[in-house]
């Protein structure tokens, strides 16, 4: 049976994110050496906005998760939690997730952590101690791993049923949505990214960019990655590929004429590089997300005004506008 308690750095009561009440069952100071210590530690979402500034932010629960891990204590996280343990300097040069979200966060702010932004659970560090669980959901994949290493396989199994949990083994890329970098110091290459999220779809568009840009082409490269985390022909993939997925996800046409919409003159090009990208088939990715798109038509029209009776809802423009726009 596992013993699980809320610690904060406190211990006092508090309410977080939506005025939920939380009653801290310690301290963080009542786990300290030589006393008892805990088998494990989850570091839950903390709810870091994409654009903030994420050190600096929990001094002592930095410095007691170092002690923690030095202890022999597992340290875990989800989602955003991942934060709070590069910033304890315990993820440094190891493998971690976190939500696809904070891609840009890892790369300008933890530069020494390999960020993997697919995954849903991360155990390349388990060896020293440490697991990294990606979306808020993905608490499911780090509780079936917890159960399984501290009560059994079977008992992580039971409570999946029980509870109708499943886990991400296809990873966090087929949710995950192409987001512009953080922030942008370099004007050129911010110029260039608003020209490709328009012209995308073009034959040989990062020969254009060089052009556009008046630069030697590895100079450009050189700028590009340095401004966007991305080589420039990794970033057109991204954004053709984020363009499939929309489209995929409200269109009934043929595969291969969505991928000559985005720029693939040959399909199966386009099947490979989508799977790489992503982590399952367009097709498989059209049958997973269409039918959360007509559950949610269904719940719509249920609520819709009947005719005179209110202002429907128009209808957008043909080309959705990604999240990169």
């Amino acid at each position: 049976m596992l013993d699980v308690r809320i610690v904060s750095a406190d211990g006092r009561p508090f309410s977080c994110v939506g005025d939920i009440p939380v009653r801290p069952h310690a301290a963080i100071d009542d786990f300290q050496r030589p006393g008892p210590l805990p088998d494990g530690v989850v570091v839950c979402d903390m709810y870091v906005a994409v654009t903030a500034v994420p050190t600096g932010r929990y001094p002592r629960a930095c410095a007691w998760l170092r002690d923690m891990l030095a202890a022999g204590v597992l340290l875990s996280s989800v989602c955003s939690g991942a934060l709070v343990l590069a910033d304890a300097g315990v993820l440094d040069g190891r493998e971690a997730t976190a939500h696809w979200a904070y891609r840009d966060m890892f790369h300008q702010y933890y530069p020494k952590v390999t960020f993997l932004e697919s995954a849903a659970l991360c155990l390349k560090a388990e060896d020293a101690g440490i697991v990294t669980a990606g979306a808020v959901s993905a608490w499911h994949d780090l509780a079936f791993y917890l159960i399984a290493r501290y009560c059994g396989y079977r008992h992580a199994v039971d409570t999946a049923k029980v509870f109708l949990m499943t886990d991400h083994v296809e990873g966090q890329s087929p949710y995950a949505v192409m987001t512009r970098p953080m922030e942008v110091k370099d004007a050129l290459i911010a110029e260039c990214q608003a020209w490709i999220a328009e012209n995308y779809e073009r034959v040989n568009p990062v020969e254009q960019m060089v052009e556009r840009s008046g630069l030697r082409a590895r100079t450009f490269a050189r700028r590009f990655r340095s401004a966007t985390g991305y080589t420039p022909m990794d970033y057109v993939q991204a954004m053709r590929i984020e363009e499939a997925k929309q489209t995929l996800e409200r269109d009934q046409r043929p595969i291969d004429e969505i991928a000559a919409l985005v720029g693939y003159e040959d399909g199966s090009s386009f099947r490979r590089v989508f799977k790489k990208r992503v982590g399952i088939s367009p097709a498989t990715y059209r049958k997973k997300f269409q039918s959360l798109a007509a559950l949610a038509s269904a719940y719509s029209l249920e609520r819709t005004p009947a005719r005179g009776q209110g202002i429907g809802a128009q209808s957008g423009p043909d080309r959705p506008a990604g999240a990169y726009r």
